[in-house]
């Protein structure tokens, strides 16, 4: 059977074949169409050459992945694929066959090719690993223990837990499941929102997989076959959030150069040769920068070795377990697609790996699973929360974790990234907030439909707002603009919406208290440059700005705070505001301040491999702690770049009333049709229609290739 592909008014693919490689095929030709320009931004990235044709601001991603040996280990992830599963490598194979088929066509619509002068490659079968690899690379959050080290080094261990949060560089979730006991009708219902960068294109692809084996509707990640996150089978669902887990190390290593190489000091007290190569890194419109890759027992150095070390010197070392285990989990992407029961999706995920979710998953027949998936090693607190000396015995992996299952609180369950089903495995995770109040959302009503459930996608109130108007209202001997602004504050209903001055007065308080937190002389060493130099791409882990602006009401809770008089830094900054209000009404300022609505600075900003024309993003509700998490970075910008990269509603009752949306659309071509044409409902919080009906579908034909039929057995 040749392939064929579909499209519903919203320009998603519907897609259809006579088998699963097939299928793979057409679905990696379809997206090639659709996404040309980000999957091979994709693979760039993932094989560290992005600098090639982004210039010099992609260089310091390229350096890191390269470190990281990260195209080195997709090369043997697919390699352990085939020899363990062949049908798996094979379905992969042909999904790369067919983004080969379709990138010429796919790039001829794509003005960003003409723009950097960038030719259309060619895909190999590991691509689609190290595409999934290099974008879940930071999920667990390594980075954070080099933020530990900085803080416990200059303010003492008991600082760790005030800045313990989910920052502003993790991503996150939102995600809630309902029995049939909860649901109109009978049926169970699974909805949420996965939090990350909002990028153009989108990080995830709506699509349907359809063949004689399975019919499966879901959010692909652009350049990996199937669909892993995010799906619904027709009768089963899944949906999974960031388990915030803790599986990846940093160790500190000792090395020295010796005449035939690099030696790294072992926890047994002796010198074993470390793996030691050179590459070079090209960089548009500069010279190539030539780097060495250094790899010891433990894992690769991601921070360079003086070129004439004298003596030992100590770098970073990166281990993770794909690098050790040849595994990224795609054992599970095809059963996942055959699933027909929540026992299906059980067993799929028992050999997940990475990143680590917290999964729920219901069936037509009344199965429910909530349960956590993929491989955290056991190791010593210290690999879990700071920097491992290498030299030291204690800290070698002793095995995996034992995933935990967890049971449903009066017919649903919820995961927004919260300590909970996960702890046992994680260091750090979010506030509590967004978890209780979808919680508290759901308890407001004993049953709920598949349409009503985008109402708490949508809901704004913020609760860790509260610290700090408790030391607002705690100010006395105030100037009257300042009570004024104070008793605004006080009144105010404590929901971000994009249309409210309360909440830009709130925002704009919040980050001028921020931005005197960070400037007070208490918190200047976390300023000062980490020892050892940390790569470029890890430094938003260690920006002192951030961390305090999402660790605030840490901060203002806390007994004590190093000698920081936190009442007069909360009245300095509401004077200041109160000040700026009042400076603008007086000098009669056409977009005074005291009319500004939190939409006006908080707009949505997209990432950009390669940024277009000036851009003012539109207006948006939320905030980091609201249930719609939109985040914006206090004391730094109100822009939002990171926020709900898609929303769900699946509906085990009938699949035809789910309902699913991303924020731009489904071409990833500006100036196409279906480019952004979903914005407007994402703005707003409404969904698109989940069509299967074959019949309410539009038959298109794709731009010809040399290979147009379908010919995978």
């Amino acid at each position: 059977m040749t392939a064929e592909t579909y499209r519903d008014p919203w320009g998603i693919p519907h897609l259809r074949a006579g088998n699963a490689r097939a299928l793979a095929r057409a679905q990696g030709r379809v997206t090639a169409h659709d996404r040309a320009w980000q999957l091979e931004t994709e693979r760039h990235r993932a094989q560290g050459t992005s600098a090639s044709f982004l210039g010099a601001p992609a260089a310091p991603w390229d350096v890191l992945v390269r470190h990281a040996r990260l195209p080195d280990t997709a090369r043997r992830c697919f390699e352990a694929l085939e020899a363990r599963d062949p049908e798996t490598a094979e379905w992969v194979r042909s999904y790369t066959t067919g983004v080969n088929e379709g990138l010429a066509a796919g790039a001829a619509r794509t003005p960003e090719f003409a723009r950097t002068g960038l030719a259309p490659g060619s895909w190999e079968p590991w691509h689609p690993l190290a595409v999934w690899l290099a974008t879940h690379i930071l999920f667990a959050g390594f980075p954070a223990k080099l933020w530990r080290e900085q803080a416990t080094r200059h303010l003492g261990q008991e600082s760790v837990p005030l800045f313990a949060t989910d920052g502003p560089a993790t991503a996150g979730s939102n995600g809630w499941l309902l029995t049939g006991a909860r649901t109109t009708t009978g049926r169970a219902l699974i909805a949420g929102d996965p939090h990350r960068f909002i990028e153009a294109p989108g990080v995830y692809q709506q699509i349907r997989l359809s063949c004689p084996e399975f019919d499966v509707v879901g959010l692909a990640v652009p350049g990996v076959p199937g669909i892993a996150h995010f799906a619904h089978t027709g009768t089963v669902a899944w949906a999974i959030t960031n388990a915030m887990a803790d599986y990846q190390d940093l160790y500190r290593e000792r090395l020295r150069r010796t005449e035939s190489g690099v030696e790294a000091l072992g926890p047994d007290g002796t010198w074993s040769p470390a793996h030691r190569h050179p590459e070079t890194v090209p960089v548009a419109g500069r010279p190539p920068l030539e780097i060495e890759v250094i790899e010891t027992p433990r894992g690769p150095l991601i921070t360079p070795l003086p070129p004439a070390a004298d003596g030992e010197a100590e770098a970073l070392a990166l281990r993770y377990p794909p690098r050790v285990t040849h595994d990224l989990g795609f054992t599970a992407l095809l059963p996942l697609l055959r699933a027909r029961t929540v026992a299906d999706v059980d067993r799929a995920l028992d050999v997940w790996a990475e990143p680590v979710n917290v999964v729920h998953a219901a069936d037509t027949a009344g199965g429910t699973l909530h349960r956590v998936a993929g491989r955290v090693p056991v190791r010593s607190r210290t690999n879990r929360t700071r920097l491992a000396p290498a030299w030291l015995p204690g800290h070698a992996w002793q095995g995996w974790h034992e995933m935990p299952y967890g049971e449903l609180t009066d017919g649903a369950a919820v995961m927004a990234n919260q300590r909970g089903l996960a702890a046992p495995l994680g260091v750090e995770f979010a506030p509590p907030h967004r978890a209780d109040r979808i919680r508290a959302l759901l308890d407001g009503r004993r049953t709920w439909s598949a349409a009503d459930l985008p109402a708490i996608h949508m809901d704004t109130h913020l609760a860790s707002a509260a610290p700090l108007l408790e030391r607002i209202a705690a100010l006395d001997h105030l100037t009257p603009e300042a009570a004024g602004l104070r008793d605004r504050l006080l009144a105010w209903d404590r929901r971000m919406d994009a249309g409210s001055t309360a909440a830009a007065g709130y925002a704009a308080v919040r980050s001028a208290v921020v931005r005197h937190l960070a400037a007070h002389p208490a918190f200047a060493p976390l300023a000062e440059p980490p020892s050892p130099a940390c790569p470029e791409p890890l430094l938003p882990w260690l920006a002192l700005t951030p961390r305090i602006g999402f660790a605030l009401e840490h901060l203002l809770s806390a007994e004590e705070l190093y000698g920081i008089d936190r009442p007069a830094v909360v009245r300095v900054a509401l004077e200041e505001v109160a000040a700026d209000v009042a400076g603008d009404v007086a000098g009669d300022v056409t977009a005074d301040r005291a009319a500004r609505t939190w939409g006006d600075t908080h707009r949505l900003a997209p990432w950009q491999a390669l940024p277009g024309q000036p851009y003012e993003g539109p207006a948006l509700s939320g905030d980091h702690d609201c249930v719609l998490c939109t985040s914006a970075v206090p004391g730094v910008t109100d822009l939002a770049v990171r926020g709900p990269a898609a929303r769900y509603v699946w509906d085990l009752a009938r699949r035809d009333d789910s309902r699913w949306v991303v924020p731009l659309g489904a071409d990833g071509v500006p100036g196409a049709a279906h480019h952004d044409d979903q914005l407007p409902l994402w703005l707003s919080g409404d969904l698109v229609p989940v069509v299967t009906d074959w019949a309410q579908l539009e038959r298109v034909d794709l731009p010809a290739t040399e290979e147009t039929e379908e010919t995978d057995a």
